[in-house]
C-alpha cells in the first residue's frame, strides 16, 4: 500500500504540527530528567527570572525548558501540576494551551475544512473569562478548569493558524489563476 501524499496545505502545516508536538513533549519530559522531588514551589512573576539559582543546578535540557517557564509564566505552585514529584515548568493553564495547540494542529492537519472564524475566536472566551474573573475577583479556578480552558484556547490558536494557511493557499491559487487567464 502506497503512503498517502501530503497536500500542499499539509506540507505547510506539518512543521507547525511537529513544533507544537515537540514543545509539548519537552515540557512533559523535563520534570522526569531531574531527580524526583527536587523542584518544588517555583512561584514567581511573569516576565522575570525568579528561579535562576535553581535553574543553574539543572541539566541543560531541563534548564532551558524551566528558564523559558520562569521567564513566561508565574509558575505558582498551587496552579501547577507535578510530574516525577517535580513542579512542571509551566502552570496548568499554559500546559493546557500547549496541549490544545498540539491537538488542534493534529485536527487541522487531518480535516481540510475551514472552521468559521467566529467559532475559532469563541474558543478563546472560556479561558479569558476564567482567567479574567479570577484576576478581578476572589474566585479561584481549579487546575482542571485552567487546563481545559487553556486546551480549548490552544485548539483555537491552532485553528487560527490553519485559517491563515488556508487564506495564503487560496490567495496563491487566485494569483496563479489570474496569471493564466
Amino acid at each position: 500500500m502506497m503512503p498517502r501524499r501530503l497536500s500542499p496545505l499539509q506540507r505547510a502545516e506539518a512543521p507547525v504540527l511537529i513544533l507544537f508536538t515537540l514543545w509539548l513533549l519537552w515540557v512533559l519530559v523535563a520534570p522526569f530528567t531531574l531527580p524526583p522531588g527536587s523542584v518544588t514551589d517555583l512561584s514567581g512573576s511573569v516576565g522575570t527570572i525568579d528561579n535562576s539559582h535553581r535553574i543553574e543546578e539543572m541539566n541543560p535540557f531541563a534548564a532551558a525548558i524551566y528558564w523559558l517557564g520562569d521567564a513566561n509564566c508565574h509558575q505558582l505552585a498551587s496552579r501547577s501540576y507535578y510530574l516525577n514529584g517535580n513542579q512542571m515548568p509551566f502552570c496548568a493553564r499554559d500546559l493546557g494551551i500547549f496541549l490544545g495547540m498540539a491537538l488542534g494542529m493534529v485536527l487541522a492537519f487531518m480535516i481540510k475544512a475551514r472552521p468559521p472564524f467566529l467559532l475559532v475566536i469563541l474558543g478563546l472566551v472560556p479561558m479569558a473569562l476564567d482567567g479574567g474573573i479570577q484576576l478581578l475577583t476572589d474566585y479561584e479556578s481549579t487546575n482542571l478548569m485552567r487546563l481545559l480552558t487553556g486546551a480549548l484556547a490552544g485548539v483555537s490558536v491552532a485553528f487560527l493558524i490553519h485559517l491563515i494557511a488556508l487564506n495564503i493557499r487560496d490567495s496563491r491559487r487566485a494569483g496563479a489563476s489570474d496569471r493564466t487567464s
